[in-house]
């Protein structure tokens, strides 16, 4: 597994290395300029002390490169064999993806009972990993403005980054951006009303949510 990185991150190393008239042939960026690895102020694709790239949350499989994902380069160009050699060990990556209901309340960024008992899991194996990063992404429903959804789901992301340091894990290896309201996981399935009603509420649930990735190498 490769990491992820928050768009500051990638908008400042964005600006500082890569040129938008060359953007379109620089490899890791699509046609459209949009950049699937994180690049350092040397132009180099930036990476982890074990060799790992970092990739940010635009990448897709087109954008691979063999300095990073050989294996998928291999694949793509139809050939069993890898383009480049893989450096250091191969991350084992963990996602855990915890329920909206069981972290946090409506319109709220305090963590609940049951929130606090998953992340004591994800803590706990720790124990069984060599960390490199976590990463925390907070999400809201469709429900109230933008700019109030936004906020709302980077204070939940920061309240689980703030546990888990809080657990011992070092607050460097924690990572914590919010998406808002434009990852929802429930699609079309609720209606387009915006009334505030029990059952609507209940129905977009899912919708709020902090998703944590773990990632390191397998101890």
């Amino acid at each position: 597994m490769i990491k992820l990185v928050s768009k500051n991150v990638l908008l400042a190393a964005t600006l500082a290395t890569i040129g938008a008239a060359a953007q379109a042939q620089t490899p890791g960026v699509d046609m459209k300029g949009t950049v699937g690895y994180v690049i350092d102020q040397r132009g180099y694709v930036a990476k982890s002390g074990a060799g790992l790239c970092w990739r940010t949350g635009y990448w897709t499989p087109a954008m691979a490169i063999a300095e990073c994902d050989p294996d998928l380069v291999a694949k793509i160009v139809g050939t069993d064999k890898a383009v480049a050699p893989a450096v250091g060990p191969k991350p084992a990556a963990k996602k855990v993806t915890l329920a909206a209901d069981a972290l946090f309340d409506f319109n709220m960024a305090t963590l609940r009972p049951e929130g606090i008992a998953k992340l004591d899991k994800v803590v706990a194996d720790l124990k069984n990993i060599k960390l490199e990063v976590i990463i925390t992404v907070g999400h809201a429903d469709r429900l109230g403005k933008d700019a109030y959804n936004q906020q709302l789901s980077e204070r939940r992301a920061a309240a689980v980054k703030s546990y888990l340091v809080g657990k011992g894990v070092e607050a460097n290896r924690v990572y914590a951006e919010g998406k808002g309201e434009k990852q929802p996981v429930t699609a079309g399935k609720c209606g387009k009303s915006e009334t505030k009603t029990k059952q609507l509420i209940e129905c977009l649930q899912p919708d709020r949510r902090v998703e944590i990735e773990v990632i390191g190498t397998q101890m």
